[in-house]
């Protein structure tokens, strides 16, 4: 018997939303299988305590948070999770929002907020409050944006890509360590190489002497130390050396020259000290015109000189409108929650997102791609950093 039953009423939102004059429709989701999330449409958030839903429910659904969160907005997803004896649900919030300073585009721009509310339960206290406030921002609206079931990440695929809106504390504190970042530090070391050896300049300030200069060679690793202070340069070597035979001196113009001898004569070292990036190679022009030279043989004064000896791979006018290579490519995003930075991103390509559907209640939405003809579908493991999507199931001949 597949008749439907004659529904019944849980739940009726408290207010009369007639008076607003720009609300968007209700929307609803199932954070699981006793809590629900739900919009008025007005830009009000309800998390309702539903009690197990089936056939033989009949309590009636109970609001246990409701709070006003600014401009309308849809429910893209949410999770209930209990994390230190603590529950919590995760909310997305879906917004298009006009954008003052996009004069060029299409003038809006998409937010999705990321909403944590957290139980309360103290002595006589017992409630549920919003913990965290997190934005992102983008220009096109997501294909699929899901929470993962242990509220720590955020998955996104989209044409745009997306980013967080930070507050000012934080872009202040972004900026300063972008600005450090970018300013340039003088290179620590100089060095040069012949194929016999390597030569390395260091400055050292004007009141060092030769007592307070340490130089220590061994086969594969070199030390310089001045004045009893930690090494100021040491590692190992990019090859080895003929460590008796290696030299130091110190210049007119206060600067420390050290000279190594390459056990394995003819091989250019493409490094001085392995993993170490605070010196800079010299190259003089005798050393660059033999490399341009020995470069020649793969480059042609003629630019592609036969262009028709293949035929072409196929004709344009073959191709259907699904075979069409997207201007803007989608991309698969995860996002950290505590770090708000992406950790993993897919260029998805031609393959076009189809439709996204829960298959275990436990675990994110799967989301299905488009291969060829076929379709094929993906479930996210946000607890598998290096299996993260397993493909579960193709739909042949589906595109």
């Amino acid at each position: 018997d597949t008749a439907l039953q004659k529904p019944r009423e849980v739940f009726r939102l408290p207010t009369d939303l007639t008076a607003y004059d720009n609300r968007l429709c209700a929307s609803i989701h199932f954070s699981s299988s006793t809590w629900v999330t739900l919009s008025d449409g007005t830009g009000r958030l309800y998390l309702i305590k539903s009690g197990k839903r089936g056939n033989s429910a009949s309590e009636k659904w109970e609001i246990v948070f409701n709070e006003e969160l600014g401009s309308p907005f849809i429910i893209a997803h949410s999770v209930s999770f209990v994390k230190s004896d603590t529950h919590s649900v995760a909310v997305l919030l879906l917004r298009v929002e006009k954008d003052e300073l996009d004069t060029k585009g299409s003038g809006f721009h998409i937010t999705l907020e990321w909403v944590t509310i957290v139980e309360i339960n103290r002595e006589g206290d017992h409630r549920y409050e919003i913990f965290k406030r997190r934005v992102l921002q983008g220009k096109s609206v997501p294909h699929y944006a899901a929470i993962e079931p242990s509220g720590d990440g955020l998955m996104i695929v989209s044409y745009k890509p997306f980013k967080f809106m930070q507050d000012e504390e934080d872009k202040l504190e972004e900026n300063d360590d972008a600005k450090a970042a970018n300013e340039k530090k003088d290179p620590l070391y100089y060095w040069q190489q012949t194929e016999d050896d390597v030569t390395i300049t260091i400055h050292i300030p004007q009141d060092v002497t030769k007592d307070d200069i340490k130089v220590r060679f061994s086969p594969d690793n070199v030390c310089v130390t001045l004045k009893d202070q930690p090494p100021l340069m040491e590692g190992k070597l990019y090859s080895s050396v003929d460590h008796e035979s290696c030299t130091w001196i110190i210049r007119e113009n206060k600067s420390l020259e050290i000279s190594l001898m390459k056990k394995n004569e003819g091989p250019r070292w493409p490094e001085l000290i392995v993993g170490d990036t605070r010196g800079e190679f010299i190259i003089d022009s005798s050393q660059r015109s033999e490399i341009t030279e020995s470069l020649m043989h793969l480059t042609s004064e003629v630019m592609n000189p036969n262009p028709e000896k293949e035929s072409p791979p196929c004709n344009a006018q073959e191709l259907e409108e699904c075979d069409a290579f997207l201007e803007d490519s989608a991309s698969l995003c995860r996002f950290d929650g505590d770090t708000l930075k992406v950790t993993h991103v897919i260029n998805l390509g031609s393959n076009q997102y189809l439709f996204s559907v829960v298959v275990d209640p436990r675990e994110m939405p799967c989301f299905c791609l488009r291969h060829d003809v076929d379709a094929l579908l993906w479930q996210p493991h946000s607890d598998q950093p290096e299996n993260m999507w397993e493909h579960i199931a193709t739909f042949n001949a589906l595109g």
